[in-house]
């Protein structure tokens, strides 16, 4: 249609209005798209030799060339680092630790998702008494430094006898997300239209039949924004790991870090960059399966005040 009416002015002598197009190779877009593949290729380098190495023998690494692709492929290095990459006397890769991160992050995001979903719509849509006092803790408690609060929870650990176990480490993971996904939910919701909520009200629906029925199946992108940061969080944690489990209940980056940091025998490059691969691919995947949706939950009011 749009060409139709442009072929018709022009057959009537009438010039085209409109802006000038630009050209594809103007100085802004070489300066733009130039930037973007700058920084583009300064992230991307890293995981280029994190990969070709890991795919790498360790006689052509000790040739040098870390920016070369692999003359001949091999995935020993990945095996050995899941299965029988050495820390310390355990020699079982980081296969024990990949478990111990799975029983540690499904609980603790669930959790946690639940509980600050339910306190963000409370914050968001019920004024009840004491709710800006409440509201105010958790936003101090969301930007108070972890390492200010490591030897209370210790001690707190120690006397409810979970201590070094994986149940006490969900439990500090769950209570320290709270603080930020309590604040992404309430946002979320404070951003529904009032009317919705008054309308629910007026038909006579409850606080959890309005949550359920309403809130919840309308919240998809704040609960994948939520389930993202948690993830991440949980499962690239080395703090809490190494300080509030044992070496039986090391989660996989702890793991990571003992393969890395040995001192027995040959320093195996390609055997930890596989292993730093395998750590990292949860989250990864995780991202890009739901990147879209993270976008949308960030656009749809999870930073809005």
């Amino acid at each position: 249609m749009a060409d139709a009416v442009l072929k018709s002015r022009l057959a009537a002598g009438v010039e085209p209005y409109g802006p000038k197009p630009r050209p594809v190779l103007s100085r802004r877009n070489i300066v733009v798209y130039g930037t973007l593949l700058l920084f583009s290729a300064y992230y991307l380098l890293p995981l280029y030799v994190m990969i070709v190495t890991s795919l790498k023998g360790m006689p052509e690494i000790r040739l040098g060339n870390v920016f070369a692709p692999p003359v001949e492929i091999t995935f020993e290095p990945w095996v050995k680092a899941w299965a029988t990459a050495c820390t310390g006397l355990n020699c079982d890769g980081l296969s024990r630790g990949f478990w111990n991160s799975v029983r540690i992050t499904i609980p603790s995001v669930v959790i946690s998702i639940l509980i600050a979903s339910v306190n963000g719509y409370a914050l968001a849509n019920w004024r009840f008494k004491g709710a800006n006092v409440f509201f105010t803790i958790l936003i101090v408690g969301a930007f108070i430094p972890y390492q200010v609060m490591i030897y209370p929870v210790v001690i707190i650990l120690r006397e409810m006898g979970v201590y070094g176990t994986l149940t006490g480490l969900v439990i500090v993971h769950t209570i320290f997300g709270m603080p930020i996904n309590t604040l992404l939910f309430r946002n979320y919701f404070a951003s529904v239209p009032e009317e919705l909520f008054k309308a629910a009200r007026v038909d006579g629906a409850g606080f959890w039949a309005i949550y359920f029925r309403i809130m919840l199946p309308m919240s998809l992108p704040i609960f994948v924004v939520s389930m993202i940061i948690q993830v991440t969080g949980i499962w690239n944690d080395f703090l809490f790991g190494v300080v509030y489990t044992r070496p039986e209940t090391y989660p996989m980056t702890v793991q990571l870090n003992n393969i890395v940091n040995s001192v027995q025998g040959v320093k195996e490059y390609n055997v930890n960059m596989a292993a730093t691969l395998l750590t990292g691919l949860v989250p990864l995947v995780i991202y890009f399966i739901s990147g879209k949706l993270f976008v949308r939950g960030i656009a749809a009011g999870a930073v809005k005040g």
